[in-house]
């Protein structure tokens, strides 16, 4: 019983953030912000329940905490589930973005370098959390108008709602170090 409950917790939290991100295009920032958080707490069980290394349930809990307005609590949160280290493309995407939340630019940026081994995906995005680790803002308007334009270019996306979110996670990484580039895309609330 308790072995499917984590894959029950993961498909509750995408359908959360599916409900978050529609509440985000129609202008209720209030509803997006609470189902951000019902799905931030839905990843963070399918985490705790899920076999090791299921990595991706902590980027997700992240990205959702974020977006809710509640990063530094997940994460040092991730921090501890992971020990400060990285041992792969997705466990490092997670230490990159909780390094940055914490504002260590070096641990961001050398968690980076790992996670961009894990693919075409994963190297756009680790080419912005390097930027936004060396505050170099060019770089990072380059690097999240890619992760924008691969978005745009899926036919398919995991809640169901055509949304570039790991640009908005990017965005709200850069916003806190006044270096949001704003980019312009159907597929960004608010855009």
């Amino acid at each position: 019983m308790m072995e499917g409950r984590h894959a029950d917790l993961l498909t509750e939290g995408v359908a959360a953030d599916g409900a978050a991100f529609r509440a985000l295009f129609d202008g209720r920032a209030d509803d997006a912000r609470a189902a951000l958080r019902t799905a931030a707490g839905l990843y963070r069980a399918s985490w705790e329940a899920a076999p090791p290394r299921s990595y991706g349930r902590l980027v997700a809990y992240l990205k959702s905490a974020v977006l809710a307005g509640d990063g530094r609590e997940a994460a040092g949160y991730v921090r501890a589930a992971l020990g400060g280290t990285a041992d792969s493309p997705t466990s490092a995407y997670a230490l990159a973005v909780t390094a940055l939340i914490e504002g260590d630019d070096a641990g961001a940026a050398e968690a980076a370098a790992t996670m961009a081994g894990g693919g075409d995906a994963f190297a756009r995005a680790a080419a912005a959390l390097a930027a936004l680790a060396a505050r170099d803002t060019a770089a990072y308007g380059a690097a999240v108008a890619a992760v924008v334009t691969d978005f745009e270019g899926r036919d398919a996306h995991l809640t169901g709602v055509p949304v570039a979110d790991t640009a908005m996670l990017l965005e709200a990484l850069a916003a806190e170090r006044g270096m949001a580039a704003r980019p312009a895309s159907p597929l960004l609330p608010g855009a």
